[in-house]
């Protein structure tokens, strides 16, 4: 559309240039019909561009109810106005980093729950609602991110940063104040139309006295915590060492009463069977030798010979 509004202010301009010719006055009055009849033809269409919706002004019914999504559209020329929104996912960065180059926003400064200065960079991502953007404009107006976003994610950073302690900003307690923030600002965005996408604390700076303090505490907890374990681990290595020698002196005492057991059942057999003895002297003699012959009164101690009849 630029290139045919381009197009009448040429149109025009040799019109205007042909019309103050006297003999040339009848074609530059022609010129001059066209470029008025192009420039209301260029501002009879209005293109969306992708990602983007257009909230439509009215010089007599104020903004309509229904936006324009991306496209060619037709309007009425000098009674309509298209105004476009940026529907895409948009960001918004506050951070120290910014206040040093200049031009930016800088970062949060706020308070802890004992009252400490707590420094805040943070990064908030949004997008408006398409069907919502006549509401958007008639409420807040184009520049809805200086006049709207930035001021609540100060105001709900500031608030949520007061609910904790800075050492708990800094370790514990951090996820829970992105949600306390998120939580916060999601409800706030929303009722201007805003859908809110995340919100990313870049970085919590805390004075660098308290940092250091926190710091030497956190060292000697984590001392007093290897201590503690330590300490466990000897227990538990002396605890096994008990179950090692109560379990060695079990098994000591079963073998001692499986032998005593042993010895008890083989005196008694050898009472009821004392023949028992005489094969068990046999076994142990030499093979070759049969009898054994004792000069007493001529009587033998041990026959060989009946002690394998009756092992037999």
């Amino acid at each position: 559309m630029n290139i045919v509004l381009l197009s009448a202010l040429v149109v025009l301009v040799l019109g205007a240039f042909l019309l103050s010719q006297p003999e040339k006055r009848g074609a530059g009055a022609s010129l001059l019909l066209a470029g008025l009849l192009l420039a209301v033809l260029a501002r009879s269409f209005v293109v969306v561009p992708a990602g983007h919706v257009g909230v439509v002004f009215n010089t007599f019914t104020g903004v309509q109810p229904d936006s324009l999504d991306e496209g060619i559209h037709l309007v009425l020329p000098l009674i309509q106005e298209v105004v476009l929104y940026d529907a895409r996912l948009q960001e918004v960065t506050l951070s120290k980093a910014n206040a040093t180059r200049g031009g930016g926003h800088g970062p949060i400064q706020a308070r802890s729950k004992e009252g400490l200065d707590i420094g805040v960079d943070v990064t908030v991502q949004y997008r408006i609602e398409k069907a919502k953007a006549p509401l958007l404009h008639r409420e807040v107006g184009p520049a809805y991110r200086e006049t709207m976003i930035i001021p609540q994610i100060r105001s709900k950073v500031r608030d949520a940063v007061g609910l904790f302690n800075a050492a708990e900003l800094i370790s514990t307690r951090r996820g829970d104040l992105e949600r306390s923030v998120t939580g916060g600002l999601r409800e706030a965005l929303a009722e201007k139309h805003i859908v809110l996408e995340s919100v990313l604390l870049r970085e919590i700076r805390i004075p660098e006295t308290v940092a250091k303090v926190i710091e030497e505490k956190q060292t000697a907890e984590q001392q007093v915590q290897i201590e503690d374990n330590r300490r466990r681990q000897a227990q538990i290595a002396a605890q096994r060492r008990v179950i090692e020698a109560q379990a060695e002196r079990d098994a000591a005492i079963l073998k001692a009463e499986g032998e005593a057991k042993a010895l008890e059942l083989r005196g008694e057999a050898l009472k009821r069977y004392p023949q028992v003895i005489q094969l068990t002297v046999a076994e142990k003699l030499s093979p070759n030798v049969k009898t054994i012959m004792l000069p007493t009164d001529g009587n033998f101690l041990l026959d060989l010979r009946k002690l394998e009849e009756t092992a037999k």
